[in-house]
């Protein structure tokens, strides 16, 4: 069978499932897939039909009737009917073969009314009538309704003897969702003729780069959290602990993606399913291309697979080698600083938002020896806020490597502390006290103490004092340092940027 996937025709074994449809196709699992129903389940589900007519367009709505049931298994049959008779009170498209049964009982019909009615009281001529009066009359099909008229109906009017019937088809505009099926299940049989789309794509804006950055981010490892939805629009709430420049600001039209620049959820992420006028706490960062009824289909607390035009631009974490050839395949020319070697890690990109670095072509890379840059880990399960904050402070909320500044070591020290960032120390509520800080630990200083924000990390056991030199009442433990720290020791000096990342390099 052949179904069309994110608008690609696949050649699929008959009651083949959705997981053979997503082979190759960009897709993360436990996301949200549209299945879009092929023509012939649109005509056994849909209750509006557009009949196309020499004279113009108008539309059926079907009632909850046997005839209307006979109408819909003979929606095939309707193309290239013409309108045979007309009077004062009717139209008469036909004919065509039913098996309705001939009945000569009286029906009622108001104006713009559908029935049938029999040729010679012969089914295999029968007819598609649309009352022009109400009237009341015996057709010899029985007195049963297929539906009326509810778009359209100027055209009765001008309507000659020979009007062909164009074609007939369920009525479901681009935008609509009603042909649509959202779901996680990939054990969902397909059928000949469905539209799957796997994924979201966004155009971003190049007039708002920090916006779009901010959109990269939060889509960055090839999908976004949807937190909450409304009619008008699906919201990513992932983060909003950021600062935000006020950027290009449009009408809020269908598709379109906003960050919030100010205010009460600020860095929020919306993609509207309806037009909203244009507001000036929204940042535009781009429009949605493909994939909308993913979107006006979500729930809150979904995920959603997103790809991006362009894609996110980031070289922190590659060697400087693998930098040069991921940079020449986007077209933008690579500077190396620092260590220069082909092994060398980069640590750092300049300028780091994408559209910046793709508008001015080339950027800085700025690497160091891969035993400069120490492994650690976070819990946050134990200290989800002070995870946070550290991940802020270091640049690890959005890259793979982060960097911390030295305020404070000597020899001999139990512990060495780094600059943290007082502004941000306001959400750093105690924890509960530890019984005992280990070689290794990683903690803040929290709101209990003067110092709030401090980072330190322990060099020896205690039961008194945590990474930062605090009691126990004034530190969060958050982490460990996972390399050796004997090694790390000899190798930095005060005032020193240290790199640290999550991940094995």
């Amino acid at each position: 069978m052949k179904v069309f996937v994110n608008g690609k025709e696949k050649e699929l074994p008959s009651k083949a499932t959705l997981k053979s449809a997503l082979t190759g196709e960009h897709y993360v699992k436990g996301t949200l897939v549209s299945i879009h129903l092929s023509t012939e389940k649109l005509v056994k589900e849909s209750d509006d039909f557009e009949i196309v007519t020499e004279r113009g367009s108008m539309v059926i709505h079907l009632d909850d009737t046997p005839d209307a049931k006979i109408w819909r298994s003979k929606v095939s049959d309707m193309s290239e009917l013409f309108l045979r008779w007309r009077t004062e009170r009717l139209d008469a498209f036909g004919s065509f073969s039913t098996d309705i049964e001939f009945d000569q009982t009286e029906g009622i019909y108001k104006r713009f009314d559908c029935f049938f009615s029999l040729g010679g009281n012969d089914n295999s001529t029968t007819y598609m009538m649309i009352a022009r009066k109400d009237h009341k009359r015996s057709y010899g099909a029985g007195s049963g309704r297929i539906g009326h008229i509810t778009k359209g109906r100027h055209i009765l009017d001008i309507f000659q003897e020979g009007d062909r019937i164009i074609e007939v088809k369920p009525l479901i505009s681009e935008e609509s969702t009603e042909n649509v099926i959202v779901t996680t299940d990939l054990s969902f049989k397909l059928e000949d003729g469905y539209s799957v789309d796997t994924h979201v794509r966004i155009k971003l804006d190049e007039s708002s780069p920090e916006s779009a950055e901010h959109v990269l981010i939060l889509s960055d490892k090839g999908h976004m959290h949807i937190s909450d939805t409304s009619g008008s629009y699906a919201a990513c709430s992932e983060d909003q602990d950021i600062s935000m420049e006020i950027e290009d600001r449009r009408v809020r039209d269908i598709g379109s993606v906003t960050v919030r620049n100010q205010g009460v959820g600020l860095g929020r992420i919306f993609i509207y399913k309806e037009k909203r006028q244009l507001s000036e706490v929204h940042n535009y960062a781009g429009t949605v291309i493909s994939g909308m009824p993913i979107v006006k289909m979500a729930k809150g607390d979904s995920s959603i697979s997103v790809v991006t035009e362009p894609l996110r631009l980031l070289t922190v974490g590659m060697t400087q080698k693998k930098a040069s050839e991921f940079l020449d395949s986007r077209g933008v020319k690579q500077e190396r600083v620092g260590d220069v070697d082909d092994d060398a890690i980069v640590v750092e990109q300049i300028p780091e938002r994408t559209i910046d670095a793709l508008k001015a072509g080339k950027v800085k890379t700025f690497a160091v020896k891969k035993d400069r840059i120490y492994r650690i880990s976070l819990d946050r399960k134990k200290s989800p806020l002070s995870v946070h904050y550290f991940e802020k402070v270091t640049g690890l909320s959005h890259k793979p490597i982060g960097s911390l500044k030295v305020f404070f070591m000597f020899d001999g020290m139990p512990m060495v502390q780094f600059e943290g960032d007082p502004s941000r120390a306001h959400m750093l509520y105690p924890d509960e006290s530890f019984k005992k800080c280990k070689r290794g630990d990683i903690g803040v200083t929290n709101q209990a103490r003067p110092n709030a924000g401090l980072i330190g990390i322990r060099l020896e056991d205690s039961k008194e004092y945590g990474p930062t030199g605090e009691e126990g009442y004034g530190t969060n433990i958050f982490g460990k340092f996972e390399d050796d720290l004997d090694e790390f020791l000899k190798k930095t000096d005060d005032e020193e940027v240290i790199y640290v990342t999550e991940e094995r390099l």
